[in-house]
């Protein structure tokens, strides 16, 4: 009987002992995973594709995110859930411990980049926007024509200014910017859609993409909301008096890289297919842009009799029924610009 009590107390102690020592980890283990990690401002990590525990600790080591502990294998062990990683790209934040962070990379949940496309941007400053973008994949760069527009579902038979949406795009990493493109051209050509069949009907558009054309050049003559429909107003009328537009934007546009920060006389003699001092009717194609609010102008101009506009030194602009009032109003504006 002695014996035997002595080899109780034995395993005893020994059981004591072990869960002692098993104890003492698990609080290693937890205290750890409460552990901030070493960051002092944002940061946005990757992971690979393949990823596993050894490497993912060696990944965090190096981009000295987490120091080297053996307490970080330990963890994954005892929350197997936490050793699930995702490959892909994530934000990591400073106030961040242990656990948040490999809890993060298990969810998946990948960091969000924003990409904004202003009203009145054309189609140059969209392949600007995109190419400096971070974390895209540029496949529109190495595509032709027909392949972009096929891969954006674009069927127009001109070129794709005016056809995107501008708004702010959400992505994550490795997004073509080719679905950002179809996902601006879907939106844009949903609200013309739209806005056409709501229409005014007394409109001198042929089709929607002259509604399109002509919210382009209002959406370059004016960013205030409130003027929109009186400056769509001035052109409709033109229009249906044959009159030619003569709008300054469009001779921008037709200038493209000749275009020297102002318009010269000869700028508006030369013939270009946008120079609306020159030809009848609307432009080929858009100039930049619109937003919703210029599609909605253009589909429901306001109702006066206005045949001309200028701008009124305050960043609106004075509308006058007749040219003798415009050329008061000109002049009034030319001796605003001289005492500035």
């Amino acid at each position: 009987m002695k014996l035997a009590k002595k080899i109780t107390l034995v395993v005893f102690a020994v059981a004591l002992i072990a869960a002692i020592a098993i104890y003492l980890q698990y609080r290693q283990v937890i205290n750890y995973a409460q552990a901030p990690i070493n960051l002092a401002q944002e940061k946005i990590l990757t992971v690979p594709s393949g990823t596993g525990r050894v490497a993912l600790e060696a990944l965090l080591v190096k981009e000295n995110i987490i120091d080297e502990n053996n307490q970080f294998q330990w963890l994954l062990k005892l929350r197997p859930e936490l050793a699930k990683m995702k490959a892909g790209t994530y934000r990591l934040q400073p106030a961040m411990n242990v656990e948040q962070l490999l809890s993060l990379i298990a969810s998946g949940k990948e960091a969000q980049f924003s990409i904004r496309f202003i009203e009145g941007n054309r189609l140059s400053d969209w392949s600007a926007i995109l190419r400096d973008a971070p974390y895209l994949e540029h496949k529109s760069q190495d595509t032709t024509q027909a392949e972009l527009y096929a891969m954006i579902g674009f069927d127009g038979d001109g070129i794709l200014e005016g056809w995107l949406y501008p708004d702010t795009y959400l992505y994550t990493a490795g997004t073509a910017d080719t679905d950002i493109l179809k996902r601006a051209h879907t939106r844009m050509k949903a609200s013309l859609d739209e806005e056409w069949r709501g229409r005014d009907k007394d409109l001198p558009y042929k089709n929607a993409y002259e509604m399109l054309i002509m919210a382009s050049i209002i959406e370059k003559e004016t960013g205030i909301d409130s003027e929109r429909s009186q400056v769509a107003s001035v052109f409709v009328n033109r229009l249906k008096k044959n009159m030619r537009l003569q709008t300054d934007p469009t001779v921008i546009y037709g200038l493209g890289d000749k275009y020297r920060g102002k318009i010269f006389r000869s700028d508006l003699d030369n013939y270009t297919a946008y120079n609306t001092y020159r030809i009848e009717g609307l432009p080929p194609t858009p100039i930049a842009m619109p937003g919703l609010a210029s599609i909605k102008a253009a589909a429901h101009p306001a109702k006066t009799d206005y045949l001309y506009f200028v701008a009124d030194g305050t960043g609106g602009h004075t509308f006058s029924h007749n040219l003798n009032d415009h050329n008061r109003a000109v002049k009034v504006y030319r001796k605003i610009e001289q005492q500035n």
